[in-house]
């Protein structure tokens, strides 16, 4: 289990709607919304009772690769994977969570905050992690600190960042995507605004292509 699984199944996807859908009917139009704006992967957090239904709909969708997030337990991993996730990311390293994808054969993507931590991601054999909370821990200067003495390691940022320093953080060679909540909030399911999602999703799909 390495990171080029992850590159592999995000297949140059970089970047990453990180979605909490309290209502599995919003599912549906918010793949079409999503993928409507360029987007082909999310990740879909264990945050809510009907996740894994969620995900199982988004999955289904043919125009994205779709992950399970906030994993905390190895056995949210195994319903993530059981409902089409293609890979788990978690908010920090856990053992049974890691130990368990690799059973599962899918790309498990640690959170961690510390080098301390990336240290134990390293030892595991992961070389992807997810840098959370990205901006309050310090941003982008946090993620340059890490990266220089692990220069392997591959970055997923997530926690804070908006499109406002989403390039920032895309501008380093040692991010392989950016994880991101604004281009989806619990507020556009809510008002059923997927005009509004599609939008903000090729904004941020435009400019990582630049």
């Amino acid at each position: 289990m390495t990171g080029t699984d992850l590159a592999g199944v995000l297949d140059g996807c970089r970047i990453m709607p990180v979605l909490t859908v309290p209502d599995p009917g919003t599912a549906a139009p918010l793949a079409d919304a999503l993928a409507a704006g360029g987007a082909r992967c999310a990740e879909v957090t264990f945050r809510t009772p009907d996740a894994a239904q969620v995900l199982k709909t988004m999955a289904a969708h043919r125009g994205l690769v779709v992950g399970a997030g906030t994993v905390l337990t190895a056995e949210q991993a195994e319903r993530g994977v059981a409902a089409g996730a293609r890979f788990v990311v978690s908010p920090g390293y856990d053992e049974d969570v890691v130990a368990r994808c690799r059973e599962l054969g899918v790309p498990v993507v640690p959170g961690i905050a510390t080098a301390t931590e990336l240290m134990r991601a390293l030892a595991a054999g992961l070389d992807t992690v997810k840098l959370f909370p990205a901006e309050p821990l310090g941003g982008v200067a946090l993620l340059r600190a890490l990266a220089a003495p692990f220069p392997g390691v591959r970055f997923v940022p997530t926690g804070g960042i908006g499109l406002d320093r989403m390039s920032d953080y895309l501008a380093h060679p040692a991010v392989l995507a950016v994880g991101g909540s604004w281009m989806a909030t619990p507020g556009h399911l809510e008002r059923g605004d997927f005009a509004g999602i599609r939008r903000l999703t090729a904004e941020a799909v435009e400019r990582s292509a630049r």
